[in-house]
């Protein structure tokens, strides 16, 4: 005959709190290691990103340094000289320049023989309040020569620029300019020249 024993009810009302406990322990204790790797992922992330913020700063630093350096070398390597007479961007005009006042600043030969040298002598007068001084002139081709007043030019007096044109090898309409140079505002003052060169037959094309 077998005998079935039944358990007291306190018996299994203790089986049941301890079951409890155990899930919520192994429950909290799942908590709190999410919570650690969370806050130790969170920490590695505001470490790498104060790292970079860090490298960012020294490049530019860096960056910055490196533009002065170039800066000042280049300031040292090429030295503004000031010329009192020429105007800036944002520089007043100098009212005591010298000014190139031409009564003519062209002239036309007309027609001409080929191969035929011809000059003109251009006057101007330096109607400004200081001495007017010529540094250069060019001509826009090689077969015109310039030629001017290398002395300082006093207020009230004049000066001249020679221009002496070659004809050879040339036919046609003839159009040649001369820039002059000097301490005027604005520094460059051009001069023209016109010509019709005529054609003998032997010359090929017209060359401008």
């Amino acid at each position: 005959m077998m005998l079935c024993y039944e358990r007291p009810a306190t018996t299994n009302s203790s089986l049941l709190i301890f079951a409890f406990r155990s899930i919520l322990n192994a429950s909290f204790s799942d908590h709190q290691t999410i919570m650690k790797r969370t806050l130790f992922s969170a920490v590695l992330l505001s470490g790498a990103l104060l790292m970079g913020a860090c490298n960012n700063n020294k490049a530019e630093v860096g960056a910055e340094g490196m533009n002065a350096a170039a800066a000042d070398a280049n300031a040292t390597a090429a030295p503004l000289v000031d010329n009192p007479n020429v105007v800036g961007e944002t520089a007043a005009p100098n009212p005591n320049a010298p000014v190139m006042t031409f009564a003519v600043a062209d002239h036309d030969f007309g027609d001409i023989k080929p191969g035929a040298v011809v000059k003109h002598t251009f006057e101007f007068t330096n109607t400004g309040k200081s001495p007017l001084l010529i540094e250069n002139a060019t001509a826009s081709c090689g077969c015109t020569t310039p030629n001017w007043t290398k002395e300082p030019i006093q207020p009230g007096e004049k000066g001249t620029i020679d221009v002496q044109f070659d004809s050879h090898g040339k036919t046609g309409m003839q159009n040649k300019e001369v820039a002059i140079q000097a301490n005027t505002q604005p520094s460059i003052t051009k001069v023209v020249i016109k010509t019709n060169v005529l054609s003998d037959g032997t010359n090929g094309p017209v060359l401008q």
